[in-house]
């Protein structure tokens, strides 16, 4: 009786390991739906010309003062300002005293911009558009055609107070981003804000997460960065090629975060090193995908492969690369996501960093 048990135990084992084996191998048969966020890797993680590890001799602003400073704005009389992981929006003075401006209850401010009128223009990711003040702080928008706007992530605005902002994924939001790139279909966009006549619309969409917005020299076209595809997209706002939508540059040796303007016409671009994407059947076999998914650190530190090191680049307004810094290391600055330029200095925010990076170009 035992024997003819245990005999039928077998048969059952084996069985459901045929079974299994069977569904293993029609999940991992099936290939990624957008295989073209694996098609446009640079070749090489390198800058224009050798590293040079110039971010290394970056003047520390505001340390132990800001956690985690992502994005920097400074506006025409020379005030910093950042936004912080722990919701706190700080401004540096000209005599380089800091202040505690204003505190906004979200874990999740990005992208920011100064406007004319001395305001400060935030991407809260969990919230939408906000305007900060000395008033106080304002939402602007946070849907769009009735639907919420789900990861706002960075924002510029034109001299008629037009605000153009990225909406980095449609699907997935700012706590869990590193799923939208395994996915690996394109949910970003850009969106557009009238303060005039206080209406969101659609400016572009089908973006494999749209990042960092900038405006050119003439406002007649956006620049953004679509990160997970190493390049820049620019769209015509104005002139014959007015809604056309082009390659600014591609192939960039990190993944594109934030974009700002230089006084000389060309573009600041920091940028996210990464080593090649392994393997690359976790994107294509879906099994795998679900599998790794359900290991959101393991996959932020194995497979989106984002090192501690640093890097920037500049950019002409032609799309070809004229400089770039970097710190090799990461024994200074780690995982720049941010750049602008101002009076002959660059200014950087980084998500590891607990302070603003500042760089003379003087050197």
């Amino acid at each position: 009786m035992n024997r003819l048990l245990d005999m039928a135990l077998s048969r059952i084992v084996v069985v459901c390991a045929v079974a299994i084996a069977i569904q293993l191998v029609l999940i991992f048969s099936s290939s990624s739906s957008y295989p073209g966020f694996l098609e446009n890797q640079p070749s090489s993680s390198r800058l224009p010309a050798p590293s040079n590890g110039k971010l290394q001799e970056v003047e520390k602003l505001g340390e132990g003062v800001v956690k985690q400073p992502e994005d920097v704005a400074v506006d025409k009389n020379g005030v910093v300002y950042t936004v912080t992981r722990d919701g706190s929006v700080m401004k540096m003075h000209r005599n380089g005293t800091w202040e505690n401006w204003w505190h906004i209850d979200s874990t999740g401010l990005l992208g920011i911009t100064t406007t004319q009128t001395a305001h400060l223009i935030i991407c809260d990711a969990f919230q939408g558009l906000l305007k900060v003040g000395e008033e106080g702080v304002k939402l602007l928008t946070s849907h769009i055609d009735g639907a919420k706007i789900r990861f706002a992530d960075d924002v510029i605005g034109s001299s008629d107070d037009t605000f153009y902002f990225s909406d980095a994924s449609t699907k997935f939001d700012f706590s869990s981003w590193q799923l939208d790139l395994l996915e690996t279909e394109p949910h970003g966009r850009v969106l557009k804000y009238n303060s005039s006549s206080n209406t969101t619309s659609l400016v572009l969409d089908g973006l494999a997460f749209a990042n960092g917005v900038a405006l050119s020299s003439d406002q007649d076209y956006l620049v953004v960065c679509e990160t997970w595809k190493y390049r820049c997209l620019k769209h015509w706002l104005e002139g014959d090629k007015k809604g056309q939508t082009e390659i600014f540059i591609d192939k960039l040796p990190g993944r594109p975060d934030n974009i700002n303007l230089a006084p000389d016409g060309s573009f600041w671009i920091a940028l996210l090193e990464s080593a090649p994407m392994w393997p690359k059947m976790v994107y294509n076999l879906p099994g795998l995908k679900y599998i790794t998914g359900a290991f959101p650190k393991f996959y932020s530190k194995y497979v989106t492969n984002v090192v501690e090191q640093a890097m920037v680049v500049n950019v002409g307004s032609d799309g070809k690369m004229l400089r770039g810094f970097d710190d090799p290391t990461g024994n200074v600055m780690k995982f720049v996501t941010s750049v602008v330029e101002f009076e002959g200095h660059l200014y950087f925010g980084s998500l590891y960093n607990d302070f603003v990076g500042k760089l003379s170009l003087a050197d």
